[in-house]
Order: C-alpha cells, then structure tokens, then sequence
C-alpha cells in the first residue's frame, strides 16, 4: 500500500478540526485519514501552545529552500563556466 503524503497545513486542520469534534476518530472518519495519524500529527505539534503557530514542517522548508539556493548558485557558476569555454572554443578557428 502506498504511503499518502499529506501537507503542514492539512495535518493542521485536521488536528484543529479533531479538537474541535472532541473526537478524533469521527475527525478521521471525515477526512478519511487513519485516526493514529491524526494522534501523530497531534504529538507531532503539541510543542506549539496554538496550532497558528510555526510546526516543525517550516523547518524542513527552510532547510528546502536553503539547498534550492545553494543548487542555484552552483548552476549558476557551471553556465558562466560553459559560457567562458564556448566563447573561448568558437575563436579557435580564427587563428
């Protein structure tokens, strides 16, 4: 069975709609997710006093974000590099 993958801001409303039910499984019945992943996601956040604060998922999105960066800057220097040798190739003919 494939294993669903489910956003920050999913897992957020679903624990914020089981608490508000009082009852996780009927919140799980409704967003046909398994009730232990809401349990989860409920453990997973509880370290926030308000589920409108950062989760831990924001982390991960920084740490995302920080390697796309990164992969661009080197991307960016291995063109300038192509650019310099295919400039420097195309004048070879001339001598």
């Amino acid at each position: 069975m494939k294993k669903k993958n489910y956003t920050i801001e999913f897992k957020k409303q679903a624990v914020e709609l089981a608490a508000s039910l009082g009852n996780t499984l009927e919140a799980a019945r409704q967003l046909g997710v398994a009730d232990g992943s809401i349990i989860t996601w409920r453990k997973k956040f509880k370290g926030s006093e308000n589920t409108n604060q950062k989760f831990p998922g924001k982390d991960t999105q920084d740490i995302e974000l920080a390697r796309l960066r990164k992969e661009n800057a080197d991307l960016k220097k291995v063109n300038h590099i192509l650019k310099a040798a295919a400039a420097f190739f195309s004048q070879d003919h001339l001598k």
